[in-house]
């Protein structure tokens, strides 16, 4: 496939969903025009996230959007030859909500994800997804995150195992309320740390957006970045909003990465040693 350009932001989304759609279009241009192949957007591009989530905020949620509806159909217009993820809250059956994303083209939807790992507080307004599953795409076999399903090491894996070559997670993380500054902050810590030990231990490209600013008291951290399958960041945005690129031959990088030490490949081999002896064992059960 060769080289591809891969673009991720940092952004301020909130309950508006036509400043959203006008702020989505721009920077789908400002990632066309720097010759980007897939842009990462955050959690809640359309709508915005839930805007604490250390409790349940029920007179303050995002709008709750039909998966087919205009809203989402929208993106993928304005996404044209781009492949573009974002994320938004799912209107579901009777009344359920998910915290949800899309990736699509002008071809429409290729994928979606409904998240999974819910804080105690979603919880009690959105429903959990069942799973990760990869899809393939004009950039390659991807598959999405959302938000906290990083901090488990199975959903990444999970997306790799299927085929993901790039991982793309989308959040709205927010900072330690009572630390002052980004460098001394535990959750900043954490979020840097998830993004990268996840792409080396699964070996793939992870690219990570968030959302940016301040809504309802919460400051959420920015840090978008772009991390190669050795665990070394190629591109990053500060806490301000900003789009960064980078451009990276996938293929061969998952190829020279797993080249010395496969780490998928090994896992599936060190899961079949405990079968064989089981096997031997019943083996030798029956003869003796």
């Amino acid at each position: 496939m060769g080289l591809t350009r891969i673009a991720t932001v940092a952004a301020h989304f909130g309950r508006d969903l036509a400043f959203d759609r006008t702020r989505i279009a721009a920077l789908v241009e400002e990632a066309r025009q720097a010759g980007a192949a897939l842009l990462v957007l955050p959690d809640g591009a359309l709508g915005g996230s839930l805007a604490d989530f250390g409790r349940a905020d029920p007179d303050h949620l995002p709008p709750a959007l039909a998966p087919d509806g205009p809203e989402v159909h929208a993106v993928a217009t304005l996404a044209a030859n781009l492949v573009v993820c974002f994320g938004y809250t799912e209107a579901g059956e009777n009344g359920a909500r998910y915290t949800a994303a899309a990736c699509v083209s002008g071809d429409g939807v290729l994928g979606r994800h409904r998240k999974v790992h819910l804080s105690a507080a979603e919880a009690l307004l959105h429903r959990p997804g069942r799973g990760f599953a990869a899809f393939d795409t004009p950039v390659g076999r991807l598959g999405m995150l959302l938000d906290y399903d990083k901090a488990f090491p199975e959903s990444a894996r999970g997306l790799a195992a299927d085929g993901a070559g790039i991982v793309a997670c989308l959040s709205s993380w927010a900072t330690s309320s009572r630390t002052p500054t980004l460098t001394r902050d535990r959750q900043a810590r954490l979020f840097d740390v998830y993004d990268c030990v996840r792409a080396v231990e699964n070996q793939v490209v992870f690219v990570s957006a968030n959302q940016a600013g301040v809504m309802h008291g919460t400051r959420f951290l920015g840090q978008a970045k772009i991390v190669g399958p050795s665990g070394d960041t190629r591109a990053r945005t500060g806490s301000r909003a900003a789009l960064v690129v980078a451009e990276l031959d996938v293929e061969a990088e998952l190829a020279a990465a797993r080249r010395t030490r496969d780490h998928l490949g090994e896992l599936h081999m060190a899961e079949a040693i405990p079968l064989a002896r089981a096997a031997a064992n019943s083996g030798r059960g029956m003869t003796d």
